[in-house]
């Protein structure tokens, strides 16, 4: 045990608290969450982009599509696990400190799993001469990778900043699946044309794995990545600034921050001087 000086945490206590959050029931259920809702996600959305002879799909078919299986995956995930359903999401939040890197990491993880069994399971399910190339994005032939890249990092940007304007606990306590659902529909009514619309890592990671297609997949990482990261920046020092010590910050990346604190803190800011009113009716 290695003291911090001044009655600090040791590193002994500071490890295991560390090791707290990744050993709770909670945490597997959040990571198991995520896995989860980004299968169905990848499942319902993949499945609009599916080539039927009898009705092939419209621009405005797939949008909707995305829409409803973003929002219902959202609220379904939502209570559990943050419902990120998209590692450039989190990296939005762990960028925003709002989650662990533990935390993270395994989010990334389960996400990626999630769209390669979402895209396994349409691929299982689906007739061979429909399958195609499952709905894995692709660029315009008359478009650049820099224009691609420049495309999918403003649908993310947009997206990432109705992510946390949604899910902000100070700003709105309500589910935010109906806003990030029209976020996602208004993403795939312009990002079509363009790149088949990607957004998320997960989606475009999941087909690519089945059908084994990487071509200028690295344009659907570098673009919703960046996108997310810049809209982390912009909301989080100039829309709404994040006024987290250093230490808070670095509490939050290794685990061990309490929210409840944080909570306590604003219950004292938020109490109301006791009157004898109500002394009586507590009585």
């Amino acid at each position: 045990w290695i003291s911090s000086g001044g009655g600090g945490v040791g590193w002994g206590e500071e490890g295991a608290r560390m090791w707290k959050e990744v050993l709770s029931v909670t945490f597997y259920q959040a990571v198991f969450t995520e896995f989860l809702a980004t299968s169905i996600y990848v499942f319902f959305g993949l499945g609009s982009v599916l080539q039927w002879p009898s009705a092939l799909p419209t621009i405005l078919q797939i949008s909707i599509t995305f829409n409803l299986a973003a929002a219902t995956v959202v609220q379904i995930a939502w209570h559990v696990s943050g419902a990120h359903v998209n590692p450039a999401v989190t990296m939005a939040f762990l960028l925003g400190s709002r989650i662990s890197l533990a935390r993270a990491a395994c989010y990334m993880v389960a996400q990626l799993a999630g769209g390669i069994a979402g895209a396994a399971t349409l691929y299982g399910v689906t007739p061979a001469e429909v399958q195609g190339s499952l709905g894995i994005n692709t660029v315009r032939s008359n478009i650049t990778s820099g224009q691609a890249v420049a495309v999918e990092l403003i649908l993310t940007f947009q997206l990432v900043l109705c992510y946390f304007a949604s899910t902000d606990r100070h700003r709105n306590a309500n589910s935010p699946a109906t806003f990030i659902g029209i976020s996602v529909a208004l993403g795939h009514l312009i990002g079509i044309y363009f790149t088949g619309c990607s957004m998320n890592p997960a989606r475009s990671f999941g087909p690519a794995v089945i059908v084994n297609k990487f071509t200028v997949h690295w344009i659907f990482w570098v673009g919703p990545m960046t996108g997310a990261i810049l809209a982390s920046l912009i909301y989080n020092v100039l829309l709404y600034p994040d006024l987290k010590s250093l230490s808070q910050r670095l509490a939050i990346l290794k685990g061990t921050f309490k929210m409840e604190a944080e909570g306590m803190e604003e219950a004292k800011q938020n109490r109301q001087p006791v009157s004898l009113v109500n002394v009586i009716q507590r009585v």
